[in-house]
């Protein structure tokens, strides 16, 4: 470098040092100034302050110690610390003193009267109540609860209008009872003695294999208290005899009860209300045959070859009474549903009256062939319900027909003329020349099916009487 490009260096520097001392002078004069702004502002903000608190010193000074205004703040103080003593107080008497109104509905009735000497009648059951007074007292009232009474001591027989009341709400609430007026009749109780029978209730809770024998009572006939009129509307008085979970003989005091005509319980006082009884538990049973009853027609011009049960007998249990007249149960097969050989699992239909049975169900092994047709002739024509007893002759001295049998080879191969019974039913008979619809019975287990080669039958009725009537009620086939 040479000396003359050092001494423009050496200027050029002392320029800039110079412009950056100004800079800092004039930076910090800023800084002065606005230091002195604030500092006034603040001394003109607590100027202010103190100026308004020598204010209200002096106010206060010329209320408190002013002789004229003395008394009226000493008024103002006494009621400030009269209301602050007694806030708790005050806010307690205004909430007590608000008033409410609640409604309690369907309230029982009940009624004060000589309950031995008469009968009631026209009472409502229930009543609807409506409680009114301060809501802390209407609110205990209610939680406490309380009756609706209709006070009838003191009145005679005939009809009477009485209120009714409310009562065990308290005094400090009112009580409006609706309705609160009511037409009621008293009627003078007399006695009735009455036949006692008796009815088991439960029954489904005892087992289905037990039986209730015939009640045993103490006595058979009770005294019933009423009016006249609810005497003569009762029609039987029943002993309720529960039979629930009995399996063994038992004895029991069962609860009496008056019934109407049509089965609806009457009000009334039976003396006693309840009467010993002995009932004795059996399990009465009885072993009968399976019957098998096909219905309809296997499809396709086929028939049942075979049926196989499992089961041949159930066992059936009842009543003695209803066990002596069944001899057999039915289970019922529809051969329109088979068209193959088939395994079909069928229930048993229990009888009218049989309570249970040891199985409720048998399997089947149905077997199916082709069918085919063979005509049996000269089957006897019978008579059926000759009731009169008519002599009859057939003007062709024709007594017998012709019947084809369907079925499998097997089965149509069995059948004999003895096996078919052709009649004529002579219920309706009179006198005379009449035709009749020719009948057949099918045989029961359905295997074959017969059909008549003709539908109908002529036959000459007379007065006089001839043909006998067997056993069976089938008629024999002599005119």
């Amino acid at each position: 470098m040479t000396d003359q490009e050092k001494k423009k260096y050496l200027e050029e520097s002392e320029e800039l040092i110079s412009e950056g001392s100004e800079n800092k002078t004039e930076l910090a004069n800023r800084i002065a100034e606005q230091s002195r702004r604030m500092a006034n502002t603040y001394q003109h903000i607590e100027d202010g302050f103190l100026r308004i608190i020598r204010w209200f010193s002096t106010f206060i000074d010329r209320i408190l110690f002013n002789r004229k205004n003395g008394k009226m703040v000493a008024l103002v103080l006494a009621i400030l610390m009269y209301v602050v003593v007694n806030y708790n107080t005050m806010a307690s008497v205004y909430t007590s003193s608000l008033r409410s109104t609640r409604s309690m509905r369907d309230i029982a009735v009940t009624a004060r009267y000589n309950t031995d000497t008469f009968e009631l009648s026209g009472l409502p059951a229930t009543a609807d109540i409506y409680v009114t007074g301060e809501a802390a007292n209407v609110i205990n009232a209610v939680a406490g609860g309380g009756t609706v009474v209709a006070d009838l001591e003191g009145l005679t027989e005939g009809s009477h209008e009485v209120r009714l009341s409310g009562e065990g709400f308290g005094d400090s609430v009112t009580v409006v009872v609706d309705p609160s007026v009511v037409n009621v009749t008293l009627k003078k109780k007399t006695t009735q003695q009455f036949d006692l029978s008796w009815d088991f209730i439960n029954r489904d809770k005892m087992e289905s294999v037990y039986s209730v024998g015939t009640p045993v009572f103490d006595y058979t006939k009770v005294n019933v208290r009423a009016s006249r009129d609810t005497l003569d509307s009762i029609a039987f008085v029943k002993a309720l005899i529960d039979v629930g979970g009995q399996a063994a003989d038992f004895e029991q005091d069962a609860r009496l009860v008056a019934y109407d005509s049509t089965g609806a319980p009457v009000k009334a006082d039976i003396v006693p209300d309840t009467v010993h009884v002995s009932v004795a538990v059996t399990s009465p049973n009885k072993t009968v045959p399976i019957e098998i009853q096909v219905s309809g027609d296997v499809p396709d011009g086929k028939a049942i070859e075979t049926i196989t049960a499992d089961q041949q007998t159930v066992t059936i249990y009842g009543a003695e009474t209803v066990l002596s007249g069944i001899d057999k149960v039915v289970v019922t097969l529809n051969a329109s549903t088979i068209t193959k050989d088939s395994t079909i699992l069928r229930p048993i239909v229990l009888p009218a009256g049989v309570n249970s049975s040891n199985i409720n169900q048998i399997t089947m092994n149905v077997t199916v062939g082709e069918g085919v047709t063979r005509t049996i002739d000269n089957v006897p024509i019978n008579y059926r319900n000759n009731v009169n007893n008519y002599k009859a002759s057939q003007p062709e001295n024709k007594t017998t027909t012709s019947v084809t049998v369907f079925g499998t080879k097997t089965n149509i191969e069995q059948i004999t003329v003895d096996d078919i019974n052709v009649y004529v039913d002579m219920k309706d008979a009179i006198p005379g020349l009449q035709e009749f619809q020719l009948l057949i019975d099918q045989p029961a287990d359905r295997l074959v099916r017969y059909s008549l080669n003709e539908s109908t039958y002529e036959l000459n009725v007379l007065g006089e009487t001839n043909i006998d009537t067997d056993d069976s009620g089938s008629d024999s086939n002599n005119g």
